[in-house]
């Protein structure tokens, strides 16, 4: 069993739950981010957490299935968070013109479906909240046919990647 085997199990219920966060915490376990940047801190980890239980909740209300953190898509999406962050851009197009295609398929994974970003939002609730909010956005987030999603965080003013895939 993987730490996101029980985050997977804790998405298909709709919640994470203080309890999954604490338990990773006691077991040591933190969500890194590429090899390139820094370690994603505690409180990014557990923020990312919530986006991902909040997500799966959005989608099971609306009759999917939940979906599966990778760690491929999660190299991409860290890693463009953490561009955006260094450099202060806040788009879809990253380093040397790259698309989420581009990074998804460079970080290992082959099948990318679509990129949600978001920029300054406080914590989980807050961007779930706007994308949510937005119909592309949220298109992503009910796409039924998306079955991985790799999470990124970075910076003191929070940019929040979401990048799906088949």
């Amino acid at each position: 069993m993987t730490p996101h085997d029980d985050i997977r199990r804790a998405g298909r219920r709709g919640h994470a739950g203080a309890g999954l966060v604490a338990a990773l915490v006691l077991a040591g376990l933190t969500l890194m981010a590429p090899a390139a940047s820094a370690a994603v801190t505690p409180t990014q980890a557990t923020q990312l957490n919530q986006v991902f239980a909040l997500t799966n909740q959005y989608r099971q209300q609306a009759g999917c299935k939940a979906l599966i953190r990778n760690s491929y898509a999660e190299k991409a999406a860290q890693g463009h968070a953490d561009w955006m962050a260094s450099t202060g851009t806040f788009s879809h197009t990253g380093a040397n013109g790259s698309s989420f295609v581009d990074r998804m398929k460079a970080a290992g994974y082959a099948r990318p479906g679509g990129e949600n970003i978001a920029y300054g939002q406080a914590d989980a609730q807050a961007v779930m909240t706007a994308w949510m909010n937005s119909p592309g956005h949220r298109a992503n987030i009910l796409n039924c046919t998306f079955t991985r999603i790799g999470l990124g965080l970075a910076g003191t003013r929070n940019y929040w990647v979401q990048d799906f895939g088949y």
